[in-house]
């Protein structure tokens, strides 16, 4: 018989003792995987960063690093939900129906430290799903801009989970959401690749050519961004499906790197579509699993059947 113990509130000096994930240990976690003050926390930074209450989030949720997905996402949605202050660091907006069955759409900005930052603290919430919409290098000869990347694994060179998850680790995107992006954009006649993403922590990352080209080749990768490794890192650790939606916005290898006037014809071109293939496949994964989305290709054998 397990004993209960007492809460401790946030303010506690013990607080940070209850969180550690030091020796976070998933299989013992026989109902849920976070105790109530990591809960407690998490719900509190969540408010704080979107500027949204935590009841508001749907269960399936996209995550970008552009203000005009999140614009795309209020006309689409009108009635929307959305921060309750100007400046939110990561604002939210919230497509409300029944049980939560709907999407939420958050900006959390750029770089890993980002990601990580908000798929930790989302966790607490189970989402059914995660999905990365954002932009990315293509690296490959025949892409072109404007194509998408779907991606089937992730060379981890954000480094910021390594210590949590060992880069021995292997991380994929859940199958059954690539299945349906992939038919929501077969629907639409658009082009596309299926590849491993590299996700570094180096915006910059053309600047060291010598060395990004070798990582690029020995991982056989099809594109570069910042974020789409972390989220799959952590949609991992915590047990929510995730996927991964990216649209090429320059070849820095092939004489086309990203420039201010040709971002914004991109971008003006790319954005509505983007959003519309990311919430159409979304929204095929809700029908086909109402009573929510499966978890099993990222529980092990020893571990409870926790939605």
């Amino acid at each position: 018989m397990v004993e209960s113990r007492q809460r401790i509130s946030l303010g506690s000096p013990e607080l940070l003792k209850k969180i550690d994930e030091s020796s976070f240990d998933i299989t013992r976690k026989k109902l849920f995987l976070f105790g109530p003050e990591r809960v407690d926390l998490s719900i509190e930074r969540l408010e704080h960063y979107t500027s949204t209450e935590a009841r508001h989030f749907q269960r399936f949720i996209l995550l970008t690093n552009y203000q005009m997905h999140m614009e795309v996402f209020e006309r689409l949605h009108p009635g929307c939900v959305k921060p309750s202050r100007r400046g939110a660091q990561m604002p939210a907006y919230h497509h409300l129906l029944p049980g939560n069955s709907g999407f939420s759409i958050v900006n959390i900005g750029v770089g890993p430290s980002n990601a990580k930052n908000f798929t930790d603290h989302v966790a607490v919430l189970r989402p059914d799903a995660m999905l990365m919409i954002g932009h990315c290098a293509g690296v490959r000869n025949h892409q072109e801009i404007g194509d998408f990347v779907l991606a089937s694994g992730y060379m981890r060179a954000d480094r910021i989970l390594d210590q949590a998850l060992p880069l021995s680790v292997p991380v994929a995107p859940n199958f059954l959401l690539n299945k349906h992006l992939a038919r929501a954009l077969d629907e639409r006649g658009q082009s596309y690749r299926i590849g491993t993403v590299y996700t570094t922590v180096d915006r910059n990352w053309e600047l060291f050519f010598r060395e990004s080209l070798a990582d690029l080749q020995s991982s056989r990768s099809i594109a570069v961004d910042m974020e789409s490794a972390t989220v799959a890192a952590n949609g991992f650790r915590y047990r929510v499906p995730n996927a991964t939606l990216l649209c090429v916005s320059d070849k820095p290898l092939h004489g086309q790197p990203k420039l201010p006037e040709d971002a914004k014809r991109f971008y003006e071109e790319s954005k509505n579509q983007h959003l519309a293939i990311a919430i159409d496949a979304l929204e095929t994964a809700r029908n086909d699993f109402p009573d929510g989305f499966p978890n099993t290709d990222i529980r092990s054998s020893d571990e409870p059947l926790i939605r």
